[in-house]
C-alpha cells in the first residue's frame, strides 16, 4: 500500500450484512408477547440504528422497555443464525481487502453480543482485526466515540482511516470523527438524507469501496 490508507471501518447492518428479517422477526415477536400490534417491515427497518434499547423504545411505553427488551435479545439471538446474509459483493470486498494486508474493524451500534453472533455465524470472525460496539463505548454513534477509540487502537492519524456506512447517522459519526466516510445506499436511510451530510462517496454497492481504495492508491 503506497498511500496513506491503511484501515477500513465498517458499520454492519445494512452495510456488509442484511439482518432485516432478523430484527424484523425478534421485533413482532417481543410485540406478541407484550400484547401489542405488530411492526411492518419498512417501519423497523427505518427505526434501525441507535442500538436495540432506542429500537424497542421506539414502539412500546418507556415503563415497559426493560421487559421488552429482555424478550427481545432472547429471540434474537436464535433469529440472527437463520435471518441474516451477506449484501452482494460484501464477502469478496472483505476478501480482497484483507488480500491486500488493510486493517478491517467493525463500528457498530449493535450490541456487542448480537455482533459476534452474525460474524461466527457467517464465519468472518477472524477477518477483522477489530470489533467495536454501541454498548463499548461512553456514547454511540452518532458520537465520534467509536470511531476515535479504533483510530486509537491502530495508533492511525484520521487521514490513514477510511469509514463504510449504510445510514446517515454513520455519515454523521464519520464527520464528526474527521473520517472520509463512504456511504453505501442498501440501508435505511433515503439517498437524500445522506446526500446533505455531504460524504465522501456515495455508492450502490459496497463492492465499489475496492475500486475507491484502488483509485486512492494508484
Amino acid at each position: 500500500m503506497s498511500n496513506d490508507i491503511k484501515l477500513v471501518i465498517f458499520d454492519l447492518d445494512g452495510t456488509l450484512v442484511d439482518a432485516y428479517k432478523a430484527v424484523a422477526s425478534s421485533i413482532n415477536h417481543t410485540m406478541a408477547q407484550m400484547k401489542e400490534d405488530s411492526v411492518d417491515d419498512e417501519t423497523i427497518k427505518r427505526s434501525v440504528g441507535l442500538g436495540d434499547r432506542h429500537l424497542i423504545g421506539t414502539f412500546v411505553k418507556a415503563q415497559n422497555v426493560d421487559r421488552a427488551l429482555s424478550i427481545f435479545r432472547q429471540h434474537h439471538a436464535r433469529a440472527l443464525k437463520g435471518g441474516t446474509t451477506f449484501l452482494p459483493g460484501a464477502r469478496k470486498l472483505l476478501d480482497e481487502l484483507k488480500e491486500k494486508k488493510y486493517a478491517l474493524a467493525i463500528a457498530s451500534n449493535r450490541p456487542a453480543r448480537f455482533s459476534h453472533i452474525i460474524l461466527k455465524h457467517l464465519n468472518i470472525q477472524n477477518v477483522f482485526d477489530c470489533v467495536l460496539c454501541g454498548d463499548q463505548v461512553a456514547r454511540p454513534k452518532p458520537a465520534a466515540d467509536i470511531l476515535e477509540q479504533i483510530l486509537k487502537k491502530f495508533s492511525l492519524e484520521t487521514k490513514e482511516a477510511l469509514y463504510v456506512g449504510d445510514m446517515a447517522i454513520d455519515v454523521e459519526t464519520g464527520n464528526k470523527a474527521g473520517i472520509k466516510t463512504i456511504a453505501v445506499l442498501t440501508g435505511s436511510s433515503t439517498k437524500e438524507e445522506i446526500d446533505c451530510l455531504k460524504p465522501y462517496k456515495v455508492i450502490k454497492n459496497v463492492y465499489e469501496v475496492a475500486q475507491i481504495v484502488s483509485n486512492m492508491t494508484d
